[in-house]
């Protein structure tokens, strides 16, 4: 449920609860007379008690200060002669047990309960008897703990929807992990051998050949040149598989240092972050990091382009990444994107994000995400958007 629908029930409740008291006081007879000759002391218990059932409405925000609030105003009630039933302390009851603060509710309910007789006796003769009897009128200690059992209740069923969910991540994350280090022990054990040997044996025929002044096929050399280039491909594939995502060097102070790295490779890459950095999520943050990583590699392998931008913007609510090139693509190419887009694609889309992609009108490629800072299961809109033209021919990661 969203924010704005729990705000709108607590309201509801609220407002409720405040309803039921207003009618229950005004159809009581204070001091004798008849409902319309209230006094001006049963006007303010009355206003008190209804002020107690709209603090209601923030009794999840501060389950304390609503508990008080709404037992002073009970005390407060009773004292002007009013015998409404504290509805509204029960409730405030059972919010401060659901939020963990059972102990506060005990000794605040008995000094409520303490309280009560004694602001009966206020309007009242000095009868012990019926004081009692009249607060235990207005507060029921069977409320007090039915309130409070269910408030318990309710708060050990959530703890423990909590735990499950998050042993449940914990699991799946261990699984994926677990899973990970396999596959790369199987590549590492075969298919790192297999292209070793074919570029070991490719650079010795290389070597062989031209020690006898023989000339070199292109084809033995193409051979030994993409080995080379695979083998620094599955390296990196490796790396990949063995980093777990939470303790990796990547987030966005991270950034500085992708994009000098890209830099130093002969790319002219400059990076700008505006806006103010306010409670960046850590899978954002690695998110934006990957999709900045993947980027620049992409142009750097793909794009023959001379400059790139790289542009994060701090926005209410949202992180934006941008990313673009002045390389070959062209406005009118074909999509085809491969597994390093489909990789962005599936970060931003767990975050509830939005991921486009595609050539720039002027030249060149463009890569722009817009990632929420709230959980993906909050975000309405998970959807990937493509502009009408896709990646250029060939461009792949």
């Amino acid at each position: 449920m969203g924010r704005a629908n729990v705000a709108l029930r607590d309201w509801a409740v609220a407002v409720g609860v405040a309803a039921v008291v207003l009618v229950a006081g005004l159809g009581l007879d204070p001091g004798g007379g008849a409902p319309a000759d209230l006094t001006a002391r049963a006007v303010g218990g009355l206003a008190l008690l209804v002020a107690g059932g709209l603090a209601l409405a923030v009794r999840r925000r501060a389950p304390v200060a609503v508990l008080v609030v709404t037992g002073l105003c009970a005390v407060g009630g009773q004292a002007a002669g009013l015998d409404v039933p504290a509805v509204a302390y029960v409730v405030a009851v059972y919010a401060a047990v659901r939020a963990g603060h059972r102990t506060v509710a005990v000794v605040v309910s008995l000094l409520v309960l303490g309280a009560l007789p004694l602001a009966t006796m206020v309007t009242g003769p000095l009868d012990t008897g019926a004081a009692f009897a009249r607060a235990r009128g207005v507060l029921e200690l069977a409320w007090l703990i039915a309130a409070g059992a269910a408030g318990e209740a309710v708060r050990q069923a959530e703890r423990r929807a909590d735990e499950a969910e998050r042993t449940r991540e914990e699991a799946a994350l261990r699984r994926a992990g677990e899973e990970r280090l396999h596959i790369a022990r199987e590549l590492h054990d075969s298919l790192t051998h297999q292209i070793s040997v074919i570029t070991v044996q490719a650079e010795a025929a290389v070597h062989v050949a031209r020690r006898r002044g023989e000339p070199v096929p292109d084809a033995l050399l193409a051979i030994r040149d993409a080995g080379r280039e695979a083998s620094r491909e599955l390296r990196a594939t490796l790396e990949t598989l063995r980093d777990d995502g939470a303790n990796a060097p990547c987030g966005l102070d991270r950034l500085p240092e992708l994009v000098a790295r890209a830099r130093a490779a002969g790319l002219d890459a400059t990076l700008t972050i505006a806006g103010e950095r306010t409670g960046v999520p850590a899978a954002v943050e690695r998110a934006a990091y990957r999709i900045v990583q993947e980027s620049l590699t992409n142009i750097a392998r793909h794009a023959a382009a001379a400059t790139a931008t790289v542009r994060v913007e701090h926005l209410p609510g949202r992180l934006t990444v941008r990313v673009e090139d002045d390389g070959t693509a062209r406005p009118d190419a074909v999509a085809e994107p491969g597994v390093g887009l489909r990789g962005m694609r599936e970060r931003v889309t767990a975050l509830g994000g939005r991921l486009r992609v595609g050539p720039r009108p002027t030249g060149g490629f463009a890569v722009e995400a817009d990632l929420p800072l709230t959980s993906a299961a909050e975000s309405s809109v998970p959807t990937e958007e493509r502009r009408p033209a896709g990646s250029v021919a060939g461009r792949t990661a």
